[in-house]
């Protein structure tokens, strides 16, 4: 019997990645740039810091009246986050794509996983937004990071409680921000990225 529920589990398993493997992703979707885990944090004046929150990240998109919000592989995430959709319909530019983390913080203002993987607190959940891909049409990829910051920060100036700009440390020394961030946030990790990062538009 146990020799039987292996094959069958088996079985499953190449289904299930067949299918992964054969599914469409939507229109218009791009998949997110993922950070490489590393001991050590680059250094020196062309990097900037991030604290890496707890959550789940999103590739938001508006489309005119139409906004879409899709996890890392391409789900659609839009019914889950009512707060972000209403905020970023309401932002004034006609298009955009803004890659970003939805986070639920707990009582003591720490961005919380099992309160977003349990949907424990849907309707308070934000985006903390960190590039923005595209606006008006506008394709940003070539573009590069601190210039696309520079313009995400000023669509988000007035934006309501749905959108909120992730706070990037410019420092030298890496040691001094991680030192830093632990003490105002908490157990959340840092990535970095390189300011002059541009990325690849696709085919």
């Amino acid at each position: 019997m146990r020799a039987f529920d292996g094959e069958v589990a088996i079985a499953v398993a190449q289904l299930y990645l067949v299918h992964m493997l054969q599914r469409t992703l939507p229109t218009g979707f791009i998949a997110p740039c993922l950070p490489t885990k590393t001991d050590e944090l680059s250094s020196g004046g062309s990097w900037l810091h991030e604290i890496k929150h707890d959550g789940f990240r999103i590739i938001a998109r508006k489309d005119g009246e139409r906004v879409r919000l899709y996890s890392r592989p391409g789900n659609d995430f839009t019914h889950r986050f009512p707060l972000i959709v209403e905020t970023l319909a309401r932002l004034r530019a006609r298009s955009c794509i803004i890659d970003g983390e939805a986070v639920a913080c707990d009582d003591n203002g720490v961005a919380s996983f099992e309160l977003v993987r349990h949907q424990r607190a849907n309707g308070s959940v934000f985006l903390y937004a960190f590039d923005l891909i595209e606006l008006n049409g506008d394709d940003l990829r070539r573009d590069p990071l601190e210039v696309r910051k520079a313009t995400l920060r000023s669509m988000l100036a007035k934006a309501g409680l749905g959108l909120s700009l992730q706070r990037t440390y410019r420092r030298r020394r890496p040691d001094r921000v991680r030192a830093r961030v632990q003490d105002g946030a908490g157990r959340h990790r840092l990535q970095a990225q390189g300011l002059k990062l541009s990325l690849r538009p696709l085919a």
